[in-house]
This record gives structure tokens, sequence and C-alpha cells, in this order.
């Protein structure tokens, strides 16, 4: 499979993220197989627990681990690693080698999911007001939806534009994404996040409005100038994202003198703390 024909479409079951890869030439889902498991079986180690089936499933014959893909996924330690994924027919398969409670759960959200990815094709919009709805059910302002999914919608753009200029994986546009953090806060994404108290969570969807629109400025600086100036390959374009990340610096810079307090904030959107054993709270 080309990893540039796949798009990262992560999906929630009962709370636990699946990370999952939409196939554009195949029109199919991908899905990592050792998410499933870990909700399946409710192991410790779901990758051990993964690497003990599949051997069981390989001397069994069963054409679900000949058939199933490797692509680097991001891990919950931010590093991309090669993880095994299938689709949905083979993640039925899957299914029935877990004795688990949650399996008749999970195979009704399996089918679910692939209708559900088939009626957005025909109209985006169902995807879009999907989105909405999740923010509103986490407690999130209708005015900050607003600003979020702008910033999905320029980000696209800023993406689109370093894949013209031969940016290409996700460790590239991760180190343009640090250049332009690092260079307007201070602090890379990763460093961002623990200054949050975030370990799974997106870090846009823990900032508050002013550092939701000093990240947009940024971004929106670099495209701007990134379309202006052309650059070419990952040296030119990190310089691109420095520039475009000082101009938020700027504005920070300002409004921090203005109001007189720091406009980076430790809080996380929606006040959440982990505590032992990784569970999470809300306060």
């Amino acid at each position: 499979m080309k990893e540039s024909k796949m798009h990262l479409i992560n999906q929630i079951f009962n709370n636990e993220e699946i990370r999952t890869i939409w196939n554009k030439e195949e029109e199919k889902y991908y899905i990592s197989i050792v998410d499933v498991v870990g909700v399946l079986s409710e192991s410790e180690n779901p990758q051990i627990y993964w690497r003990v089936l599949k051997n069981r499933l390989r001397k069994d014959g069963n054409e679900t681990v000949t058939n199933c893909n490797g692509l680097k996924l991001k891990a919950k330690d931010g590093k991309y690693r090669l993880t095994d994924v299938t689709d949905i027919e083979g993640m039925f398969r899957v299914i029935q080698s877990i004795p688990s409670k949650n399996a008749e759960p999970f195979k009704q959200w399996l089918a679910r999911l692939g209708s559900e990815r088939i009626d957005e094709i025909y109209d985006p919009s169902i995807a879009l007001q999907r989105a909405i709805d999740v923010y509103r059910k986490k407690g999130y302002d209708e005015a900050w939806i607003a600003k979020r999914i702008k910033v999905l919608q320029d980000r696209k753009q800023l993406t689109d534009l370093w894949n013209e200029g031969g940016i290409e994986g996700p460790l590239e546009f991760a180190i343009l994404t640090n250049e332009i953090y690092k260079t307007w806060s201070g602090m890379s994404s990763k460093e961002y996040k623990e200054y949050k108290g975030l370990q799974k969570e997106n870090l846009r969807d823990n900032m508050d409005n002013i550092e939701l629109i000093l990240t947009d400025l940024s971004e929106e600086a670099t495209k701007l100038l990134t379309s202006k100036k052309k650059p070419k390959g990952l040296k030119e374009n990190i310089k691109v994202a420095h520039i475009g990340g000082n101009v938020a610096k700027v504005a920070k810079d300002n409004s921090e003198e203005e109001l007189e307090e720091a406009v980076i904030s430790k809080n996380n959107k929606l006040k959440i703390e982990y505590i032992k054993k990784g569970v999470i709270e809300k306060q």
C-alpha cells in the first residue's frame, strides 16, 4: 500500500482510541490490530497478546495473518512504529479469535464504521457535523469549536503546500511543526503537551482561545510565506517555518506585555488529570 494514499482518521470505541487509516485508492479502512486486541482482551500488554495470537493463527493457516499489512502509526509516546493493520473484513476474523464481552458491540461498531465512511464520501458535511457533535459532548463552547474547525482547514492547506515542496512522511511534518511551535511558544509540541499534563489527548483540543489563535497565526503566516517563497526540501522549509513561528511570537510577546500575564496556560481545556495506572479523571 502507498502511504501517500493513506489518510489517518482515528476512531473512538468506548472512550478508547482505535488508530485507523482510510485508503483513498481502495476506499476502505485499515485498522490497528493491536488497538482492537487491547479493547477486546483488556490485556495490560496487548502487543504480547497479539504476538502470541498471531503465531497461533499463522500455524492454523489463518489468512488474516497472511493478509495483514504493516504501516507506521503514531504510538502513545509520539514515535511512529510499524504496526499490523487489517481491513474491516479481516478485523472480523480477528474478533472471532478473541473471547470477549466486547466482541458483539465491537462488531456492530465496525459495521457502522464502514457504512458511515461511504456516506461521508457522498456528503462530507456528515463527518464535519460528527466532529462538532463530539466537541459539544466534551463540553466545548460554540466559539471555541468554530475556531478549532477553522484551524483544521488551515492546517490541511499548509500540509498540502509542504507536500508540494517535497516534504514527505510524518517525521518531516513533525519537524516543521515543532519548528513553528518552538519559535512562538518556546516548546516543541511534545514539551507543550507535557507542560499541560497531556498524554493521548490532542494538544490543540486543549488550548485556550488565545493559544489557538496564536497557533493559527503561526501556521497561517507559514502558509503564506511558503506559498510566496516556494521552498524546496526540508532545510528550506524549516527556515520558512521559523519565520512563520516568529510572527506569532511577536504577537505573543506583545499580548503578554499588555495583559501583564502569560498567555500560555498549564491548564488543559477539559481539566483532565492523569492518576495512577494511567486512568484519566475529569476534575
